[in-house]
């Protein structure tokens, strides 16, 4: 008999047909899936992808995704023949800054277990014949990469599903989705309905029409990308190549026996309505080749592969897939309908990864798995915005084979979010980056003439881009004097109620019941303990909270969990508020004078709050730092903002005061020791493997992630975020690159970040507990070089907490 929810999933390509399967494997056969189409020739991107499996991605859950794929597929077959053939995969350097990349790329394998290897132009015209050596300066080989068949791998998984009990209808279009008290209900087509308890859109470039039908945007935009096939090879010799990247020519290649497939990224972007798509005759997602766009393809191809020459386009299509405006899927439930949920803007190569997170977040309530960068509620409401989605997605498309730096900022549409500061910050030529639609600045222009730039170590090559020695002196000077850091961007929240107390106490792990004006690092878990985000609570009343959270995916999961009473309202104060971060030695000489409050150490101590006025401006002014350094964050209203930059930049003027920017912030953190949720620590680790167990308060009653909690400790703890040195003051790594141990892969950096103050290059990274200990030597691998690297204690800086609890 059926067990489990009733669910229906919408469409049958093989994310839908992997879900099924994973889902099945998992108990709750009651499944239905619904397709507008042809089983299993639906019609959507499936239907005609070439199926290339390239696992090596910056994101290690992308990558994970991607090896989960290999794995399932390559143990699959349909009626005796394979769903997916290992025959690796291989990426080609035509020029210093390609090859460059692929050293870059080949850490990445490494630090998430992919075996790989860098080879030298000899081994690549071994491995594929057809390259014109002299044209290859170097390659990157993975022996596991490869090719699935998506129309056999997707019958296959669906046939395991139908044995346990689902079913699969064709020509099944979806027109409504019944809802009933904020829940889903069921499904409505054409010709039937269907009741359900839990719908998940699985519909691919369609998943926009699904979206508006239950109010929800759906952030993608299907694209048009040229593939084509060649005429037969006149000497074609049998033989298994490995799938081929040609990434400086954003080319790729794979055979159809005698034949080459070329797929082209060269072009313009060419985005399609979804409603406009199947409107004309044909496989829905298939367009009409348009050749003017794929000249300069083919000739880049030809000169890669010479004996192309011989041959001609003998057949092409313009065939859709769908992009989103930073690259990545599109996973999570509605944020107002329970039950409804989507996986969408999936491709081939993470399919069977995403589908097994998606069930075990499903059937087991969590996904296994880091999913924030894909979590559908990571979007700023800006960037839900049509011309916003359609501006990054046509980048995301540009760049799917660019060299792009890890701070590199998306072009357009900007500037979009600015501080009320912005005005001031150009005036002293900040240099903005932007994150989430927020102009940042980085540094001053107006800080060049700083004594201290002189005393910052120069950098080269990937390092030095989007960096400036003046960003290091600003740090300094901070250090020394006194900076203001525009600290806007950082989300909060204001939570009220009378059951506003009760409600934090247990979604955080620390103690919260303290007195009107305090304030407590905490954190947010998940059932199983992983730290979902971490979060700055202060207390401004007996039932009211300022909350700074990380991400729209924590207010999301806050107000998934109010109380049904409407004891406890969350409203996002964000866009209406700003903040500066006044620290350093001098930031009480500076502010005190500003203000008839105590801001003494004795009447305001560290993680302390209270209103205040500074010079004409009410604030809300929080004795914190996320630098190391006396200070506060001062928070007023955005019509007030300028004038509380003036005030305090006109009365620093005596004490020395900058404007300082991201990459000093950056640097000063690190120093001390601060972890950046998201990149340093995310749900796949627990609070004492991270180094955050002193703010988790088991004996304060039950709180979300409690029960997991139980018999872990420091002690217990198998791996663990460390701190690691580097002397060499160049070696400047970024983030993501594999730790060794005994020249083995033994962990991966997460943060990194040249400390200006104490003179080294410093990087965080997970390793075996083993290895983390206080003097242990290691290496890091930056760009296909060994560095050497040594476990530090930490923090690095002050600690003893002296400055930053200074009552001077």
């Amino acid at each position: 008999m059926p067990s489990g929810p009733r669910v229906v999933v919408i469409g049958a390509g093989i994310v839908g047909c992997a879900l099924a399967d994973e889902l099945t494997e998992r108990g709750w056969t009651d499944l239905t899936v619904l397709d507008q189409g042809d089983l299993f020739t639906t019609g959507g991107s499936s239907s005609h992808a070439p199926g290339l499996v390239f696992q090596t991605n910056a994101c290690r859950t992308m990558t994970g995704f991607a090896r989960y794929t290999v794995a399932k597929y390559g143990a699959l077959d349909l009626d005796g023949g394979p769903c997916f053939r290992p025959v690796g995969g291989l990426e080609v350097a035509t020029t210093p800054e390609r090859l460059a990349d692929l050293k870059r790329r080949h850490g990445w394998a490494a630090a998430s277990g992919v075996e790989s290897r860098l080879i030298e132009p000899g081994e690549c015209a071994a491995l594929h014949p057809m390259l014109d050596q002299a044209k290859v300066l170097g390659g990157f080989h993975i022996p596991s990469d490869g090719l699935a068949e998506p129309l056999r791998a997707a019958e296959a998984q669906a046939r395991r599903a139908i044995a346990r009990g689902a079913r699969f209808l064709a020509r099944q279009k979806v027109v409504s989705v019944e809802r009933a008290g904020g829940r889903v209900t069921g499904v409505t087509t054409r010709t039937g309905s269907f009741r359900a308890d839990i719908v998940v859109s699985c519909a691919g470039m369609w998943g926009p029409l699904l979206g508006e039908l239950v109010d929800l945007t759906i952030p993608l935009v299907p694209m048009a990308h040229q593939y084509a096939r060649t005429s037969p090879l006149p000497r074609f010799t049998e033989g298994t190549r490995p799938i081929l990247r040609h990434q400086d020519a954003d080319l790729y290649f794979r055979e159809h026996g005698d034949r080459i497939g070329i797929g082209a990224y060269g072009h313009r972007p060419m985005p399609v309505p979804p409603q406009e798509i199947g409107a004309g005759e044909g496989m829905p997602s298939e367009l009409a080749f348009t050749p003017a766009d794929f000249e300069d393809s083919w000739a880049a191809a030809v000169d890669l592969l010479p004996s192309l020459g011989e041959t001609k386009v003998e057949e092409g299509i313009n065939g859709l897939f769908s992009f989103t405006p930073d690259g990545m899927p599109l996973l999570g439930e509605h944020p107002d309908l329970d039950g409804f949920w989507v996986a969408e803007a999936v491709w081939i190569t993470h399919s069977a990864g995403v589908a097994r997170a998606m069930a075990r977040w499903l059937a087991d309530g969590q996904p296994g798995d880091d999913l924030h960068g894909c979590d559908l509620a990571r979007f700023e409401r800006v960037q839900l915005a049509p011309d916003y989605v359609m501006a990054r997605s046509c980048q995301s498309f540009a760049e799917v084979y660019d060299i792009v730096h890890p701070l590199q900022p998306m072009e357009e549409p900007r500037p979009l979010r600015t501080s009320p500061f912005h005005e001031r910050q150009a005036a002293l030529g900040a240099f903005f980056l932007e994150a989430n639609g927020w102009e940042r600045p980085h540094w001053y222009e107006a800080n060049a003439n700083l004594p201290e730039v002189d005393l910052v170590p120069e950098r080269d090559g990937w390092a030095a881009r989007y960096w400036s020695p003046i960003g290091g002196a600003e740090a300094l000077v901070a250090r020394q004097r006194v900076a203001m850091f525009d600290m806007t961007s950082l989300k909060r929240v204001e939570v009220t109620g009378p059951g506003a107390l009760p409600f934090l106490q247990t979604m955080t792990t620390n103690q919260l019941d303290k007195k009107p004006g305090s304030v407590t690092y905490t954190l947010l878990l998940d059932e199983d303990g992983g730290v979902r985000s971490d979060l700055t609570v202060a207390r401004l009343g007996a039932e009211r909270f300022q909350v700074g959270v990380n991400s729209a995916i924590d207010i999301d999961w806050l107000r998934r969990h109010l109380p049904g009473d409407g004891a406890a309202q969350i409203h996002e104060t964000t866009p209406g508020t700003c903040c500066i971060g006044l620290w350093g030695p001098l930031a009480r000489a500076v502010l005190q004078p500003l203000s008839t409050t105590d801001f003494s150490h004795r009447a305001m101590g560290y993680f302390k709050t209270r209103q205040a006025y500074v010079g004409l401006v009410p604030v809300t002014a929080m004795r914190l730092s996320y630098v190391g350094e006396l200070g506060w964050e001062l928070y007023t209203s955005a019509d007030l903002g300028r004038e509380l930059w003036d005030t305090l930049a006109d009365a620093g003027q005596k004490h020395g005061i900058i404007a300082a920017g991201r990459e000093a912030f950056s640097s000063m953190r690190l120093e001390k020791g601060y972890r950046l949720w998201g990149t340093d620590v995310t749900a796949e680790h627990d609070p004492y493997e991270a180094g955050l167990g002193f703010a988790v308060r088991m004996d304060k009653g039950y709180f979300i992630g409690r029960d997991a909690l139980t018999g872990r400790s420091a002690e217990t703890a198998t791996r663990k975020l460390t701190c690691l040195t580097i002397d060499d003051s160049y070696s400047v790594v970024l983030g993501k690159e594999p730790v060794y141990a005994d020249g083995r892969p033994a962990g991966y950096v997460t943060s990194a970040a040249y400390g200006y103050t104490v003179g080294k290059n410093i990087a965080y990274a997970w390793l075996p507990a083993g290895l983390s200990v206080p003097g242990t030597p290691l290496e890091i691998e930056y760009f296909g070089e060994r560095i050497p690297a040594v476990v530090a204690n930490e923090p690095l800086f002050d600690p003893g907490m002296t400055r930053i609890r200074s009552a001077a």
